[in-house]
């Protein structure tokens, strides 16, 4: 087991992907990922704890500048798990980072909840332009 891949304490939180995506793939990459980490470092995890409240048309069809706006208050933190993540430490999940705009929408949404603590994990990076 990988324990000491992250911190104790801290809860792993999935970048939620939009109501079209999930139908059309069956999945959520990104819960995906959330989930073998939480079964190799025993780290608890919450798989709703951010909501998609705007359906933005996906980053990777559009021009830096435009991707860096198009998420902007995408996210919110889901109200049932308001409590459990004020004052918690997150570790965003996601599958690819580009500009970062999805991590920042995302972690402002936990900051707003109230998040002491907000950091990200992401499997692969796409080349700067």
């Amino acid at each position: 087991m990988a324990r000491g891949l992250l911190p104790s304490g801290v809860l792993l939180v999935p970048i939620p992907v939009t109501s079209r995506r999930l139908a059309e793939r069956g999945y959520n990459q990104a819960w995906e990922l959330t989930k073998v980490l939480q079964r190799r470092t025993g780290r608890a995890a919450l798989a709703d704890a951010l909501v998609r409240v705007i359906d933005a048309p996906d980053q990777h069809r559009l021009p830096q500048a435009q991707r860096l706006n198009n998420l902007r208050g995408a996210f919110a933190a889901h109200p049932d798990h308001v409590p459990r993540l004020a004052g918690a430490r997150v570790v965003l999940v996601d599958d690819v980072r580009t500009t970062g705009a999805t991590l920042n929408s995302a972690a402002q949404a936990l900051q707003q909840a109230g998040v002491a603590d907000i950091a990200a994990l992401v499997l692969a990076r796409t080349p700067s332009d």
